[in-house]
């Protein structure tokens, strides 16, 4: 069984690497800035000193270093040439995609970081004026910075010249700025003189170690640490445990009735095929595998929890009053009337499916040379049902089995909405809304553990419950 256990593992471990892979890059191509939506507020603006450029700046690195944006994206690189190393230390992600366009367009790097630091310098210049001239200034600021992300030769043109034409109007203004403003036009010129177009077709290895975010995210994912979550400012893994542990909680309860009621609906219909208690299930389970969850969750709620509409039979949604700084135990025991609809609801189409699953596979069991031996010896019928044929048909239910995993992590998300159950699946939502990426991405890696996991489970079981299984050979 060890030896066995090693191999699946062994097989396991480079799936997991290549999932890693695949969340890890799709998180990083998410759409928005993450150092940007952690501030919530543009650096230019509402920081912690909006007249401070430089302010502005060591926050946007320090929120970068917090998120570990302030590395290599992975332990090695592959860019053509005339990018230079060390792009991703610029914290702002608009500027760095900017500079990006740049290169691409001009291939000179240390011509267009002269003009960036030129577009820079006359911002902090503008900063940098007394009050006196300050309003006079207001009116610039909108067109200088437009120069961070316009990239486009027309577009940074027209800028320019209409900061030629705004200076030239106020002569007070013009007077303390024309030679921030003459490096800038230079550096500009001299941006669009010095091409080296030929450099982005040239290939650069470049060897980052250890010290980057890939890394970083695995080494963190494996030992709890989830990162922290853009919209909340709070640990990913703060968010994550309650969640799952509500959604644990709903799909144990909705499995444990499932399969407590499905295989013994399965195995008497198999013994009855054709009979009126088969006709009579197949019928009921097709009806409730046919009837969407969020419908029924709907009706149940409003005509069995809602006096106005119905009957108050069963609690209302949430989780009840739950007292502050109660245990778990306690909070269990006062949202448990709450979760009954909602347990229901997952449980009523797994129901469904699984009848049908076991029903087909005893079906084929009881057909097989070894049951008609067992009927020949004169064992009870109850003794070939359950302790033969059952044993055999087992395959199909462990496979099914297996799925559970994955499906505790994700949760229902339209049940928990409904019913307005804080787990894994309202928590999903409401990141996907707010555009809260290292939520939606740990949740993505977590259900791809645990359907490792399940395979490696599925496997260890089905090797228990058939011994031509040869787990030597596995």
């Amino acid at each position: 069984m060890a030896r066995y256990l090693l191999k699946r593992l062994l097989l396991f471990v480079p799936t997991l690497f290549v999932v890693s892979l695949i969340a890890f890059f799709l998180s990083r191509k998410a759409p928005g800035d993450p150092v940007l939506q952690y501030l919530t507020n543009d650096p230019f603006g509402t920081l912690s000193s909006p007249n401070d450029l430089y302010n502005a700046e060591r926050v946007c690195r320090q929120t970068a270093s917090l998120l570990n944006r302030d590395k290599p994206l992975f332990y090695f690189g592959l860019r053509p040439k005339n990018y230079p190393d060390t792009l991703y230390r610029i914290a702002v992600g608009f500027r760095r995609k900017a500079l990006e366009q740049l290169i691409d367009q001009y291939g000179n790097w240390p011509r267009i970081q002269e003009y960036y630091h030129a577009v820079r310098q006359m911002d902090l210049a503008l900063l940098a004026l007394p009050d006196s001239l300050s309003a006079a200034a207001a009116s610039i600021k909108p067109t200088l910075r437009e120069l961070y992300t316009i990239t486009a030769e027309s577009g940074v043109k027209s800028r320019l010249d209409k900061l030629e034409e705004e200076l030239a109007a106020r002569p007070a203004l013009q007077a303390r700025l024309s030679e921030d403003y003459q490096s800038l036009r230079n550096a500009h010129t001299s941006m669009l003189a010095v091409a080296a177009h030929s450099a982005r077709w040239i290939p650069a290895f470049r060897w980052h170690g250890l010290h980057n975010q890939y890394h970083h995210w695995l080494i963190g994912f494996l030992s709890g640490d989830f990162g922290v979550s853009l919209y909340e400012r709070m640990p990913v893994a703060q968010k994550v445990l309650p969640a799952l542990r509500w959604t644990l909680v709903l799909n144990i309860l909705a499995l444990l009735l499932a399969f407590s009621l499905s295989i013994p609906i399965g195995v008497l219909s198999a013994t009855r095929q054709g009979k009126a208690f088969d006709r009579g299930a197949s019928t009921l389970l097709f009806m409730l595998y046919s009837l969407p969850a969020f419908w029924v969750g709907t009706l149940l709620l409003v005509f069995f929890a809602t006096p106005t509409y119905g009957m108050k039979i069963f609690a209302g949604p949430g989780l009840g009053a739950v007292p502050t700084g109660a245990g778990f135990r306690e909070q269990l025991s006062v949202a448990m009337p709450h979760l009954l609809l909602p347990v229901l609801c997952i449980a009523y189409p797994a129901l469904a499916f699984i009848s049908r699953q076991v029903r087909g596979s005893m079906a084929e069991a009881l057909k097989q040379d070894f049951v008609r031996t067992a009927r020949a010896k004169g064992l009870p019928e109850r003794t070939v049902v359950w302790r033969h044929a059952f044993r055999n048909a087992l395959f199909p239910i462990i496979t099914m089995m297996a799925s559970v995993f994955p499906a505790s992590i994700a949760g229902s998300v339209a049940i928990e909405f409904i019913f307005n159950i804080p787990g894994m699946g309202w928590l999903t939502l409401q990141a996907i809304l707010q555009q809260d990426w290292p939520v939606v991405f740990v949740v993505l890696m977590l259900g791809a553990v645990l359907t490792v996991i399940g395979v490696l489970v599925a496997d260890v079981l089905y090797a228990l419950a058939d011994p031509r299984v040869k787990l030597g050979r596995g």
